[in-house]
């Protein structure tokens, strides 16, 4: 795919320096880019960017498109946000919120045209109930375009070695899934039609953005040890999109 507005936006020094200090994980401005490729995004659509973390897929949906952007997320400041979209010059058109998505969401039905979500769904979206209850608040027409982190295959009880350390944490058991999971659960919701279920392209790039911006000796130096045990054996990024019908 094209990834013009991702290697055009690294180019710029600023730029560069504001996407090392705002990544919380995988390069969040490319995802987005590779998701909206297989849609169309217009001008003042109303999206709401579910775990937005500190705004980049956000950024990308304003400045490319000039989206209405509801920058949404459980940990990261709003006010925090606000002042980066401020200076960035375009906070006339992102709202920043904190949101739980488990929780009843305060919108209207119907309300957006793209409900957009890099690198969070899959903390709250592995059950059957999250995207009927997310196609509720998408007009018919719309989308739902989500990435997040996943495995080529499920792992099941055969965990290899070299991961099994990492393994350990639940939370890592339970939202690192593979593919094939993920295509099982959406098949079960009524309302939509798939559009794409995939891995994404931009998987490696991506990844060596981000951890290129670590510190080594920092608190996700876990981060640092799972992925050189991985190795690009396992892990990938999934995409899922689907128009609501």
């Amino acid at each position: 795919m094209n990834n013009t507005f991702s290697n055009n936006f690294i180019t710029d020094e600023k730029n560069l320096a504001l996407l090392k200090e705002t990544m919380w994980g995988p390069n969040a401005i490319r995802q987005s880019e590779e998701l909206a490729s297989h849609f169309t995004i217009a001008k003042d659509m109303k999206i709401l960017d579910l775990g937005s973390g500190m705004g980049l897929s956000a950024l990308y949906l304003v400045q490319e498109y000039g989206a209405k952007v509801f920058a949404t997320d459980l940990y990261a400041d709003p006010t925090e946000n606000y002042e980066r979209f401020q200076s960035l010059g375009i906070a006339d058109k992102i709202i920043p919120m904190i949101l739980d998505a488990t929780q009843p969401l305060p919108f209207a039905k119907r309300y957006f045209d793209v409900i957009f979500s890099v690198g969070a769904y899959n903390f709250f979206g592995d059950n059957e109930e999250m995207l009927p209850n997310l196609i509720s608040y998408v007009k018919k027409g719309g989308y739902i375009a989500l990435a997040f982190p996943g495995l080529k295959y499920d792992f099941g009880d055969n965990v290899p070695p070299e991961m099994q350390p990492f393994w350990e944490d639940p939370d890592v058991a339970k939202t690192v899934r593979g593919i094939e999971w993920w295509k099982d659960l959406w098949s079960r919701a009524e309302g939509i039609e798939i559009v794409n279920i995939s891995e994404m392209a931009c998987h490696d790039i991506a990844w060596e953005e981000y951890i290129a911006s670590i510190d080594p000796c920092g608190e996700d130096k876990w981060t640092l040890d799972m992925m050189a045990a991985e190795d690009g054996k396992y892990f990938n990024t999934i995409q899922l999109i689907a128009k609501v019908i």
